[in-house]
């Protein structure tokens, strides 16, 4: 791969890295947050609620802006943006300002995530599409799990400033490369004066992709959810533990992204999401059958594997026959799927484990098992819905 392919590489994987990790990183500062603002955990929430909740609004637009105005433009603003509020956040006096700032990362972030998708198209051969969206999720697998351990360690050192401080300078590099090594903006072909905001929705082989991403990002985030539980209250870890086990996920997505991606341009998109989906029906099938920690976290292997090919296969489907012009917004449509998905899964499949286990501060661990079985029972269920979407479009 020549060398400004390799520049261009490492910006866009940057960009989504530090759009992953802008979530994780936060999460594990939220208790000195409260003692540093005598704030309580409800209103610390915010702090990372803000963030997801402005991704989640403007994604599509920020992905139309960049159809719009241009791509590389549009993500150098993004990134920029990104590095100046995290600096506003640092900066924070009080937990409003702190929220306010949250809600300009997050903007950017918005931005990043949109452009990164939209910008495969413009840097590879369509050939290698799948790999370097194996890549792209690769990377957003590993912003997910480093802001545990790397907020963790800069908490410890710096304090909490530094959670946020630590973006300023990775965001300007990242701009840099993108400034650098990205493809200049061409002039924007000609739209029909009736162009739609959700026109691109009129394709039915997208509206599957999009509608299979949100139900597969809900059964993900279910293992976020209903793990942390299981793993204290149903197998009596203590917290150290139980954080090493919640790592599994995040660092198999991070190490099968890649060799996903290359599977996806050798055996084709179509082949390797239903691969994918079955993967993960075998997990969700464990996992709502099995107890005990070395049935559970090899049942979550399997479970991340299918979805690290299935996110590498889906978003390849969906991103290499949309036409250049509307590739902006058709990455912002995939990621809004996701997030609505990954929200979905946080209080439908939330709801299924508090109804099976009603009391689960003082539930028995047999209790606590049965709430993780039922709800896997469902996540199969809306496993297998995909597949059968997918298999029959």
């Amino acid at each position: 791969m020549h060398t400004v392919s390799r520049g261009a590489l490492v910006s866009l994987s940057l960009s989504m890295l530090l759009a992953a990790l802008g979530t994780s990183i936060a999460n594990v500062g939220l208790p000195a947050l409260a003692h540093a603002f005598d704030a309580s955990f409800h209103a610390v929430q915010w702090v990372v609620l803000a963030y997801l909740l402005a991704i989640t609004a403007v994604i599509v637009s920020a992905g139309s802006l960049g159809d719009r105005l241009g791509r590389r433009r549009v993500l150098l603003a993004g990134l920029l943006l990104f590095a100046v509020a995290c600096g506003l956040c640092g900066l924070a006096p009080s937990l409003p300002w702190l929220v306010v700032a949250r809600v300009l990362q997050g903007l950017g972030a918005a931005v990043m995530m949109a452009m990164t998708l939209a910008m495969v198209g413009d840097t590879v051969t369509k050939e290698r599409i799948g790999r370097v969206m194996g890549l792209l999720g690769t990377m957003s697998a590993v912003g997910t799990a480093m802001g545990p351990s790397v907020g963790g360690m800069l908490l410890s050192l710096w304090g909490w400033q530094a959670l946020f401080l630590v973006g300023v300078p990775l965001g300007l590099l990242a701009a840099a490369l993108a400034y650098c090594y990205l493809p200049v903006d061409r002039q924007p072909g000609h739209r029909p004066s009736d162009e739609r905001f959700w026109s691109p929705l009129k394709n039915p082989s997208l509206r599957v992709g999009l509608v299979i991403s949100a139900l597969v990002a809900a059964v993900i985030m279910t293992t976020f959810v209903v793990g942390p539980f299981y793993l204290s209250r149903g197998l009596g870890l203590d917290p150290a533990w139980m954080g090493l086990a919640m790592a599994v996920g995040p660092c198999v997505a991070a190490l099968t992204g890649v060799p996903a991606g290359r599977w996806v341009d050798r055996l084709g998109s179509q082949r390797m999401t239903l691969a994918g989906l079955g993967v993960m029906a075998l997990g969700a099938l464990l996992l709502s059958l099995v107890s005990g920690l070395p049935a559970y976290l090899g049942s979550l292997v399997l479970l991340t594997t299918g979805y690290s090919l299935f996110q590498a296969a889906n978003n390849t489907a969906v991103m290499s026959d949309v036409e250049a012009s509307r590739r902006g917004k058709v990455s912002g449509l995939l990621n809004l799927s996701r997030n609505l998905g990954l929200i979905f899964g946080a209080s439908a499949l939330g709801a299924v484990f508090a109804w099976a286990t009603p009391d689960v501060t003082h539930a028995l661990p047999q209790s606590v098992a049965y709430g993780l079985h039922a709800t896997f029972a469902v996540a199969l269920g809306m496993i297998l819905l995909a597949a059968g979407i997918r298999h029959k479009y």
